[in-house]
């Protein structure tokens, strides 16, 4: 069994995806809401997961590392927040760092320094890579070289759920870092960046995707800076979908997936809906508004008159296409909401909070208990569960290698054999 700690875990979208790949324990879940007095998130995972593991509500700020002692953490999990990670020298110079207060990331590798775990496997929004946006790449270069100072190698990936046969096309970034005394990262050393994109490496099998480079945007390859301090000032880098960085050596390229036939937004609608999800008249002329194509003259707070446009958006969604990227307003009248045409009634209506739950992936109802606004806010929130199962099949075949050892020296020594 892999003993796992669950980060920031929301409903529990990690856990679920792990659990259904089997081979998995989470031993510890922390999920806190600041200034909310109903913790709705926390108190669904306790529920659904009653009986199994410690559940933490409290800030991770204060969680002591002393509560993993002798546990055998092999793996943090989380989705974290996309926020500022620039960091300072500590006032008097020679104590360090230090990072921008209330950041959650340095929370993570905080408790990486406490349990050593061999795995590490994060998400995020794919602006990640991007942020901020005077400093493209600043956030995420010092995110990798905080993993590189921790004796870690990392592969990530952007993926687009919908393309990987799921119920919506939903992108984000997935980090999975790696200790670099485990036989996968030694191992991977026998193949260059190229081939762990493409074949070998933890997302490339997982998550296959095509032969050959990308003709306009160019791999790129560099070696990180030594100095957090000088990678926040000053550090920029265009990083692309898919990258590797092992030692000092970043590389990233732009992939493009094997596309796997997604799952239609008709085949997770219900039927005999409840009235109360259906559009009165002012609502759909509301939507016809808010998803109509724009051209409106603005005036900035500066006197300075601009022109705001604004593509039109299909409405209602068609049906033979995966639900769009679910935010955490579903169901409110905004441009962002899905509107379907319920096929038995052919009138307009939102998803159902059970609809929302299976555009994710998760089981239905399994929000159930908590009030529809937050039922929508936490779907928005969530992760798509079937994309973590393939993750969960991907480590454990990871630990079958650590746990042989030299499995893949083995495998090229056969292959040179009967190349003879």
């Amino acid at each position: 069994m892999i003993n796992v700690i669950e980060l920031f875990a929301g409903v529990g979208g990690f856990r679920l995806g792990l659990e259904a790949a089997s081979g998995f324990n989470v031993v510890w879940g922390n999920q806190w809401e600041p200034s909310k007095k109903i913790q709705h998130a926390f108190d669904c995972y306790a529920r659904k997961f009653e009986g199994n593991g410690i559940h933490s509500n409290e800030d991770i700020s204060i969680v002591d590392g002393e509560n993993f002692k002798g546990q055998d953490i092999d793996m943090i999990v989380g989705g974290f927040p996309c926020q500022d990670y620039s960091v300072a020298r500590s006032l008097s110079g020679e104590k360090g760092l230090q990072g921008k207060k209330g950041v959650l990331f340095w929370e993570i590798t905080r408790l990486m320094k406490e349990t050593n775990p061999k795995y590490v496997l994060l998400e995020n929004v794919d602006r990640l890579l991007k942020s901020p946006s005077k400093q493209r790449g600043r956030d995420f270069s010092i995110m990798l070289a905080s993993f590189r100072d921790l004796g870690y190698s990392v592969e990530w990936r952007v993926i687009n759920a919908a393309e990987y046969g799921q119920a919506q096309r939903r992108r984000r970034v997935f980090i999975f870092a790696t200790k670099n005394e485990t036989p996968y990262v030694m191992n991977g050393r026998n193949y260059d960046e190229t081939q762990m994109l493409h074949e070998k490496g933890f997302f490339a099998k997982a998550f296959p995707v095509k032969e050959g480079i990308s003709e306009k945007k160019k791999p790129q390859s560099f070696i990180m800076k030594k100095d957090l301090v000088e990678i926040s000032d000053a550090f920029s880098m265009n990083y692309y979908n898919a990258g590797i960085m092992r030692d000092d050596l970043v590389y990233t390229e732009e992939v493009t997936p094997i596309e796997e036939a997604p799952i239609p937004l008709r085949e997770i609608l219900q039927s005999d809906v409840d009235e109360k999800y259906y559009l009165s008249e002012a609502a759909i002329e509301k939507f016809t508004y808010l998803k109509g194509p724009k051209r409106i003259e603005r005036t900035s707070a500066t006197g300075h008159k601009y022109v705001f446009s604004e593509g039109g958006m299909a409405f209602p969604e068609p049906l033979e296409k995966p639900g769009r990227t679910m935010l955490t307003s579903e169901g409110t009248v905004n441009r962002s909401s899905h509107v379907v045409e319920d096929p038995q009634t052919k009138r307009l209506r939102f998803l159902t909070p059970v609809e929302c739950e299976r555009l994710n992936g998760f089981p239905d109802e399994w929000t159930e208990g908590m009030i529809n606004r937050m039922r929508y806010f936490c779907m928005g929130n969530a992760l798509v569960v079937g994309l973590i199962e393939r993750m969960g099949r991907r480590i454990s075949e990871i630990e079958k290698e650590n746990i042989d050892g030299n499995q893949v020296e083995l495998e090229l020594v056969f292959t040179e054999t009967d190349a003879k």
